[in-house]
């Protein structure tokens, strides 16, 4: 290969790629930055006691498009967020849920599950999917639509929308809100009631809003350092 043509071939490459935007902090500013993030997001909970209170539309735009920042796989960006305000809508919603979710607790949940649930006080009754301001709904693309109108694979879909859900939460928790993951057994009824395609598959229902008065969470302790982590040095 001549070293026009790897030049040609290098400069057609680079054409897709614009330079890398990173802000240089000093050692100490990253490890406050580290510190103060690290305190916020412990005392992060999962409630299901919200507020009716509202929450303005461009809080819920933020936490999306702070959540779709997530890698993903090939840069497929495999999620659609639908958010949901509408009480009539969310009502629905809660119904179907609590139908599919009475059938999952009396019928076909596992001993293994029942018993790790049981500290969680969790039941069929899901009042916060009417309570909350806004539910928003995490679907997951299976598959994507090719530029010859054939349909392929997304590959690490399950993988690229779990970091963003994560994300998705942190931006909740760090805005001053609250967030529950709901996964109703079986989901498909969400795709059904919300018009989606059959590539899209329901992954979280996310109650978000602001702990009504008197919210409770369990009295849970997360693990320790050690007993999540293993350094090799």
């Amino acid at each position: 290969m001549s070293d026009e043509f790897f030049g040609q071939v290098m400069s057609d490459h680079q054409e897709g790629f614009v330079p890398l935007i990173f802000h240089k902090v000093s050692a100490d500013e990253m490890e406050s930055r580290s510190s103060e993030f690290l305190e916020m997001m412990s005392n992060r909970r999962t409630t299901r006691h919200f507020s009716t209170r509202s929450v303005s539309r461009t809080l819920i735009e933020n936490a999306i498009l702070t959540g779709s920042t997530a890698p993903s796989g090939a840069h497929l960006q495999p999620w659609t967020f639908v958010a949901i305000s509408n009480p009539d809508l969310k009502a629905k919603i809660r119904e179907a849920a609590e139908i599919e979710e009475k059938r999952f607790y009396e019928e076909r949940i596992p001993d293994e599950w029942e018993e790790v649930l049981a500290p969680l006080g969790t039941d069929y009754v899901k009042e916060h999917i009417t309570d909350a301001p806004w539910v928003v709904v995490l679907f997951r693309h299976t598959q994507r639509k090719r530029e010859n109108g054939e349909w392929s694979p997304t590959y690490y879909s399950q993988e690229s929308c779990g970091i963003a859900a994560g994300m998705f939460i942190s931006a909740i928790h760090n805005m001053g809100l609250v967030t529950l993951t709901h996964t109703p057994s079986p989901m498909g009824f969400l795709g059904d009631i919300l018009g989606r395609g059959e590539h899209e598959k329901a992954m979280l229902l996310m109650p978000v809003g602001y702990p009504s008065d008197g919210a409770e969470v369990p009295n849970l302790q997360r693990k320790e350092l050690d007993e999540i982590s293993d350094f090799i040095e």
